[in-house]
């Protein structure tokens, strides 16, 4: 940057400045995708965020007013301050216009206030806490993919309904985690149900031994897991072990992505009721989105890979439609224009930032009945966006008079 402001001459200097917003506007278009690469996450988001990405850039046709499209990625290590330190430095110094991803609610939160105090768009795919569009929430972010609130009103009313009224939760130690645990023991007390107690494990936990017997040990009913990705396949594989299934109690895995059953297998993984927000296989248009995906990574996308394919496309439309790149008049098109693509066929971005869309309720297909890899789900319900995620009015957004 030195170079480029010495290099011009005291006149050339003020013009630059007077210039201002059109200057700017001749900058690329910049995108970073903030992910976990390696950790525990990485399944779910990670290579395959900056594929769908990439997918999404070159559907739109790669370039913006006439530039390509730049994209850059880093990896969270799912810290905060790490986070924070990154999306800090993109914003500022390398004139990034909208950071995507977020792999845990920690780093989404941390994120999110450096998106505010430079004033530009952050797009939460991955992260999961109802807090960032609920106490937490940021007139610069969306949250796009699921949420804590969506998860535990879909998968947990179905298993109360169905006699699983005594819980006890093994809970990732963070943000995430205690907002399942939180969310998921309001539907379970609101449906006449008990939380019996809850047992706090670290992220990325290799023995969940102590937290299985403490769960086994308190009889109850169900056990929900209220972690995601390697810790929740982790927590299946050894209560197989354990015998909690054998021994009359069940498993809710309360936020549960395909490539976690890819890694369980249907033997172990059969019978889960889970929730998600896409299966590539509902119909024509996300089998057509799998196919595609699958041809450059070789598995099916995630939700969460869908949706930031999904949340990058609707950015672009939007930025090529406000004429800008201006974070305001981007917004303002995001959130006036329907979100119809491979994703989802009904989505709607609110005022605090929440993407509505309808979540789908599904069974883990028996070996048996799989016809085919990846053939692993039954759809039980498709359920509406103003059913799954939280009323506008109840999410505490202070954004929302």
């Amino acid at each position: 940057m030195k170079s480029i402001v010495t290099s011009l001459s005291a006149a050339g200097l003020i013009a630059a400045v007077l210039a201002g917003p059109a200057l700017a506007q001749q900058a690329p278009l910049k995108i970073g995708v903030l992910t976990d690469f390696q950790s525990v996450y990485s399944d779910i988001g990670g290579a395959g965020n900056v594929e769908a990405t990439k997918m999404a850039i070159e559907e739109f046709g790669g370039s913006m007013f006439g530039k390509p499209i730049e994209l850059v990625t880093a990896d969270a290590l799912n810290k905060a301050d790490v986070a924070a330190t990154i999306t800090r430095k993109w914003y500022e110094a390398e004139n990034v216009d909208m950071i995507i991803d977020m792999p845990t609610s920690a780093t989404a939160l941390a994120g999110m206030e450096m998106s505010k105090q430079f004033e530009k768009i952050m797009i939460v795919t991955d992260a999961a806490s109802s807090d960032i569009t609920g106490k937490s929430c940021s007139p610069y972010t969306l949250h796009w993919t699921y949420d804590t609130y969506a998860n535990a009103h879909t998968v947990g009313s179905a298993i109360v309904k169905n006699g699983g009224d005594s819980w006890f939760f093994i809970t990732a130690d963070y943000v995430f985690g205690h907002s399942i645990e939180r969310d998921t023991g309001d539907v379970v007390r609101a449906a006449g149900g008990k939380v019996i107690g809850s047992a706090r494990h670290p992220l990325n936990t290799p023995d969940f031994s102590s937290f299985l017997l403490q769960a086994q040990s308190s009889k109850a009913k169900i056990v929900g897991l209220a972690n995601g990705g390697g810790d929740t396949i982790n927590a299946i594989k050894q209560a197989a072990e354990f015998g909690i299934v054998a021994g009359g109690q069940n498993l809710a895995g309360i936020v549960m992505f395909i490539s976690d059953i890819h890694s369980l297998g249907l033997k172990l993984a059969q019978g889960l009721i889970i929730t998600e927000a896409y299966y590539w296989d509902l119909n024509d248009r996300t089998r057509a989105f799998g196919k595609r995906f699958f041809e450059r990574m070789k598995r099916m996308p995630t939700m969460n890979q869908a949706a930031t394919y999904s949340a990058t496309l609707h950015y672009l439309n939007a930025v090529k439609a406000a004429g800008s790149k201006e974070t305001k008049p981007v917004l303002a098109k995001m959130r006036e224009t329907p979100v119809r693509d491979a994703f989802t066929d009904n989505g709607v971005v609110r005022e605090d930032g929440r993407m509505v869309h309808s979540m789908f309720l599904f069974e883990v297909k028996k070996p048996e009945e799989s016809k085919a890899p990846w053939d692993y789900y039954k759809v039980l319900a498709e359920v509406p966006g103003d059913q799954a995620f939280r009323p506008l009015k109840d999410g505490g957004c202070p954004l929302i008079k």
